[in-house]
């Protein structure tokens, strides 16, 4: 698999997507970028979304994590399917009623001005460090199999990829990322669907076997029952069903997406559909786990120290030029929607909730359209820089535990989004930016120090249901009754 090669699977996909942006942008107005024209198809949404949702982290870090923890990912999954209810039965309505293009404004009208940009900034940082994190997975994957040779330095390769993706995104916004992720959809399945079929031909399996051989193997346990350990089952469970309602319920970039459908019944429909295929994908993921590393057993390949190697050492090396192209192609697909989402919802969290372009109704559209692009322009160079320095500090460690940085943030916007919906109390609401990072503090020395203080309890996924509690605790603190309260409560 030569670089030239991978280089024209590159600029052929990436042809295709400006043909699509191409189709999408025509006429394209400020509400087109930021919502869609609120007349997105249910259907292409809830299929875009799967590619959203997967990322890169998901494509190649799932299978690889199998040879550690087996299928106890997937007790994290089963939480995620009422989390979706969640957002189906109770968020969706509340941001179809109160008819919101950035989701945070709930908390002004809810709250007042420092909650609602509270809600904001850990969004913006959140999702900075995040999609940073998932598009530098792959981009390192890619440089080190394949433009290292070349002798293409990293943040070439990384500005490349920022390019490509600012320039189909910049003008069609969600409108264009909607239909582009369901073709990165399609390419990611389809690589993940085919080194599924070629490693089982490459062992001599039928595909009707399968799931009697994973099963059989040492690396499908699902339920975990040590209290003490990350993967027990409640605590994955619970913990899944939160993050779900924390990172997508409660994120702007998913959020976004559903409300460009045309009315309420179309966004539940979407997210309904979408969270059954996405548990089945999952399910898949972790079975390629599984038959990675049975191939890895039975070929005699040694296992990379780091397991996220796995996947594109056997795809680049083992299974032939077939399967190099459209791995290369599903990894590109895995990372695409990480930004593009990323980079549009970050524009429209920023002008809408802190320069406010919303309200400044004797603004011209055409200046309101001058500042989304240098907003837009912006953030693809803050997501360039943050990726060159996890380049730069080249530790895992360090860079794991700057992307679970990214996941304390979404903490507070439970307890705030949690205090709102189910307390009918207000805030004094200059108070809640400290609320938030004291509780940011207290989950963090209790996840540092869960093992000496609780008899070797570890915390796992659940640490953003003990992030969103101390918030939840503080926001009581600080809270007031009032004899009239704003319409949302008692509407």
């Amino acid at each position: 698999m030569t670089p030239s090669i991978i280089l024209t699977c590159v600029i052929v996909y990436s042809a295709l997507l400006f043909f699509i942006t191409w189709l999408t942008s025509r006429n394209a107005t400020n509400e087109t970028y930021f919502i869609g024209n609120r007349s997105s198809k249910w259907y292409i949404v809830a299929y875009g979304m799967i590619g959203a949702s997967l990322s890169g982290v998901t494509f190649i870090s799932v299978p690889g994590a199998v040879g550690i923890n087996q299928f106890a990912y997937f007790q994290v999954v089963l939480g995620y399917i009422l989390g979706y209810l969640v957002i189906a039965g109770i968020l969706l309505p509340l941001y179809y009623k109160l008819q919101l293009t950035s989701i945070y404004t709930f908390l002004e009208q809810r709250f007042g001005y420092w909650s609602y940009k509270t809600g904001s900034f850990f969004f913006i940082i959140s999702r900075i460090i995040g999609a940073s994190f998932r598009l530098y997975i792959v981009v390192n994957v890619l440089q080190t199999f394949v433009f290292d040779g070349w002798g293409v330095p990293f943040w070439v390769t990384v500005l490349a990829f920022i390019l490509l993706i600012l320039l189909y995104t910049y003008e069609g916004g969600v409108k264009t990322i909607v239909y582009t992720d369901m073709l990165q959809t399609s390419f990611m399945l389809l690589s993940l669907l085919l080194t599924v079929v070629l490693i089982a031909g490459e062992l001599g399996y039928q595909l009707t076997e399968l799931p009697g051989i994973i099963s059989n193997s040492n690396y499908s346990k699902i339920m975990f029952t040590d209290w003490q350990e990350k993967t027990f089952m409640p605590k994955m469970f619970f913990g899944g069903m939160f993050i779900a309602i924390a990172m997508t319920g409660l994120d702007q970039e998913m959020m976004q997406k559903n409300i460009s459908c045309k009315n309420i019944k179309e966004s539940q429909r979407n997210m309904l559909t979408f969270t059954g295929i996405l548990v089945v994908v999952n399910l898949i993921f972790l079975c390629l786990g599984a038959l990675l590393y049975l191939f890895a057993s039975s070929k005699g390949i040694t296992v990379p120290g780091r397991t996220d190697e796995l996947f594109p050492t056997i795809a680049l090396k083992y299974l032939g030029g077939f399967s190099a192209v459209f791995f290369v192609i599903g990894i590109i697909s895995a990372a695409y929607p990480s930004a593009d989402g990323a980079l549009t919802a970050l524009t429209t969290s920023f002008c809408f909730d802190m320069l406010g372009l919303n309200k400044k109704t004797e603004m011209s559209d055409q200046k309101k359209k001058r500042i989304r692009y240098i907003t837009h322009f912006s953030f693809a160079l803050i997501l360039l820089v943050v990726i060159v320095i996890f380049r730069i500090i080249n530790d895992e460690a360090v860079i794991l535990k700057l992307f679970t940085v990214a996941g304390y943030t979404y903490g507070p916007l439970l307890g705030l989004y949690a205090f709102g919906l189910f307390s009918k109390k207000m805030l004094r609401d200059a108070l809640v930016p400290c609320i938030c990072l004291i509780s940011i503090l207290i989950t963090y020395l209790i996840d540092s120090n869960s093992s000496n203080w609780f008899n070797g309890y570890k915390v796992g996924f659940e640490l953003i249901i003990i992030n969103g509690l101390f918030t939840y605790i503080g926001l009581w603190l600080i809270s007031k009754d009032q004899t009239t309260q704003p319409a949302i409560v008692n509407s």
